[in-house]
């Protein structure tokens, strides 16, 4: 499969030249790019776990740069408190009144690089804002830039100093990937070539921001028949039923499978989705909102692999 067919729709040629120009960055990794893009078309929030130095928070910056999006990063860390990334009020003398100072949150892209390392409290500060595009700090409610993407960065769990993501926070976010090392002959070129962060600067946007709502508009246009909606259903419905899982998949991460499949038919050129598109977006979207009930790990590209043959094509 092309990782971005001819699209159907000549507003998005420039997602192809954004796709190449990323791949010549975060080497060997152009599934997993388009994966992030077909989050952000689909209107999600995007968490990379991995270990550390494979790349996460270089392809963050990356995104936002080819993108054109106004970007934050926000380190979290275990003193990191909600006013540090909603805002405070000050007092200001001279007007005698509390004045409002936004956090980083306010921002068309965020980087909550190591998100699992703050406090639980603290994560919650992200919860309003993901869902809702809003922020509400001492009584006052505040939209937030459009578009608006959070990419939270975590590392795996059983690292020092992290906390578990409650699944309240993992159900934020629209797609889970991971980049794992590179291969050989990628590793080699990165080793050979020039500084990842000189390149990124070098980089000219791909994309007008202001195009980017009329492509997540057009993203959400693909046809979905009667068919893949049952095919959605059954496979929410199997997760919900199976002895295999503590509990199943929410109305919300089947909507959030319909919307990534619609995206990554868009990418591949095509106005209508396939069950091939919900089985290529499935394991990042459906595998984070799942818990094996078995005590032995498992991991995700087997879990996903076994719902995925569990369930018949329609």
């Amino acid at each position: 499969m092309p990782l971005l067919a001819d699209p159907a729709d000549p507003a998005a040629a420039p997602l192809a030249g954004l796709i190449r120009q990323a791949g010549s960055v975060i080497l060997g990794k152009k599934p997993q790019i388009r994966l992030a893009l077909a989050c952000l078309l689909a209107r999600g929030h995007l968490l990379i776990e991995d270990l550390p130095g494979v790349g996460k928070t270089t392809l963050a910056h990356l995104l936002a740069r080819l993108l054109g999006l106004q970007f934050q990063r926000i380190q979290f860390t275990s003193d990191l408190l909600p006013a540090d990334i909603v805002g405070v009020s000050v007092f200001d003398r001279g007007g005698g009144r509390f004045v409002f100072h936004p956090g980083p949150i306010f921002a068309q892209l965020i980087l909550a690089d190591e998100i699992n390392r703050a406090t639980p409290k603290t994560q919650s500060a992200l919860l309003e804002a993901m869902e809702e595009r809003q922020v509400t700090s001492e009584g006052m409610t505040r939209p937030l830039p459009t578009p608006f993407f959070v990419i939270a960065t975590q590392n795996p769990s059983h690292q020092i100093g992290t906390f578990p993501l409650p699944e309240s926070q993992l159900d934020r976010f629209l797609m889970k990937i991971a980049l794992g090392y590179p291969d050989r002959e990628a590793e080699r070129e990165l080793l050979a070539g020039a500084d990842r962060r000189e390149m990124i600067a070098g980089l000219a946007p791909a994309l007008d921001p202001e195009q980017l709502p009329a492509l997540q508009q057009a993203a959400a246009r693909v046809h979905v028949g009667a068919a893949l909606i049952d095919y959605v259903q059954a496979l929410v419905a199997h997760t919900r039923n199976s002895p295999d899982y503590q509990f199943g998949l929410s109305p919300r991460a089947a909507l959030a499978l319909l919307a990534a499949a619609r995206a990554w038919a868009w990418l591949d050129g095509r106005d209508h989705a396939l069950p091939e598109d919900i089985q290529a977006v499935l394991p990042s979207v459906a595998v984070h909102r799942l818990r094996p009930s078995g005590q032995t790990p498992v991991a995700a590209d087997a879990i996903a692999a076994a719902l995925i043959e569990a369930v018949p094509l329609p």
